[in-house]
């Protein structure tokens, strides 16, 4: 893991909220009463301490008197995070900012500020250990991660969240297959052949586009023929493929994940996160696609309209917006610009917006910033 220098100790009122959420957090199932109850707390929270949210709310007329339930907290577009700073702590006090990649504005990054990782981390491993592991008993398998480490990424919140499945999931044989020199093809491959060997089961995660990589490299080397992992074997998979080198369809993908390492489609899981949120959402594989994508109990999604906020009405398409507890310092309800549709345990994703969908995500970024500046 990473080391960091110590965090500014948390002022009073925000350590007691930090307390409150990560108990929130850590029970196993929440009420819709008990949802809302902490969604108005965090909205209290930021609405006092962050002065472009709070800019944005009065312009909105969204107070603690108008706002009441989680649905009226307004929404605050994903690019807005390239734009102002979102943090009720001071930036400089923060024990971890994430950055986005700058794959749509390479001059901009997103910034995430965290005065703590306290809650990021219980999120991630909570969240990860029911919708990844499963249940697997021991809570640990042998991991290849097909991605960068913190030292080399240290603001990257996909190498953060990979150091902690490693961390509290991976066996001790557990390693990085991408250094300094690139991906460790070889490497990789004995490490799979080892553990065909011993039927000893196996997981590889990283970026989708990593996978790519993977199987270019594998493709037609006749000293590694397709592998067949050992059943309990599984996959994930992150980030898609904007603003690399060549996409895939994501049937052509999964297809292609399952023949090269002979693991089921439905073993082939896909994590859909954000630079900008603290939570992950996870599928239960992709023998179709898409596949539904599910949050744990401190997190609400639903597509709604871009310019209004107003959610869609059931089975139409639209902007997904998230609302995550997990994001106490900047704020709990993101737009995205991905449309998606509403299901009844979770919700399909479709694809990043276009056309008019695409515009009215612009505009409603155009709305907050000249709501939000000062």
């Amino acid at each position: 893991m990473l080391a960091t220098p110590p965090a500014t100790p948390l002022r009073h009122a925000e350590a007691d909220l930090v307390r409150k959420l990560l108990a929130f957090i850590a029970q196993a199932d929440s009420t819709e009463a008990e949802f809302n109850a902490m969604a108005l707390a965090l909205f209290a929270h930021q609405v006092k301490h962050n002065a472009a949210f709070q800019r944005f709310c009065l312009q909105r007329g969204k107070t603690l008197r108008t706002v009441k339930q989680w649905q009226d907290i307004p929404a605050v577009p994903i690019d807005a995070f390239k734009d102002l700073t979102l943090s009720c702590f001071p930036t400089e006090a923060c024990e971890r900012v994430f950055m986005t990649s700058g794959t749509t504005r390479a001059e901009l990054k997103g910034r995430h500020f965290h005065p703590t990782l306290d809650v990021y981390d219980l999120s991630m491993t909570l969240n990860f250990r029911q919708q990844f592991m499963r249940g697997m008993e021991p809570q640990r398998i042998r991991m290849g991660i097909v991605f960068p480490d913190e030292r080399a990424m240290p603001h990257s919140s996909l190498a953060h969240y990979l150091a902690l499945a490693l961390r509290d999931c991976g066996t001790a044989d557990s390693r990085y297959f991408i250094g300094a020199a690139g991906l460790e093809t070889e490497a990789l491959c004995a490490m799979l052949a080892q553990a065909t060997q011993r039927q000893e089961p196996v997981a590889l995660l990283g970026a989708s586009y990593s996978f790519v990589h993977l199987m270019d490299a594998l493709a037609g080397q006749t000293a590694h023929p397709p592998f067949t992992l050992p059943p309990g074997s599984r996959l994930l998979d992150t980030g898609g493929f904007k603003g690399q080198s060549r996409e895939m369809p994501m049937e052509a993908f999964y297809q292609q994940l399952s023949a090269t390492f002979g693991i089921a489609r439905s073993e082939c899981i896909n994590m859909y996160g954000m630079t900008e949120l603290s939570t992950q959402f996870y599928d239960q594989g992709n023998a179709t696609v898409p596949s539904v994508k599910r949050g744990p109990h401190w997190t609400r999604s639903r597509p709604v309209d871009p310019l209004t906020g107003i959610e869609v009405r059931r089975g139409e398409h639209g902007i997904l917006a998230h609302c995550d507890l997990g994001n106490f310092n900047a704020v709990t309800t993101i737009l995205t610009e991905d449309v998606g549709v509403a299901t009844d345990d979770g919700f399909l994703l479709l694809g990043r917006a276009q056309g008019a969908q695409a515009k009215g995500c612009s505009m409603a970024v155009d709305e907050f910033l000249r709501a939000a500046k000062p």
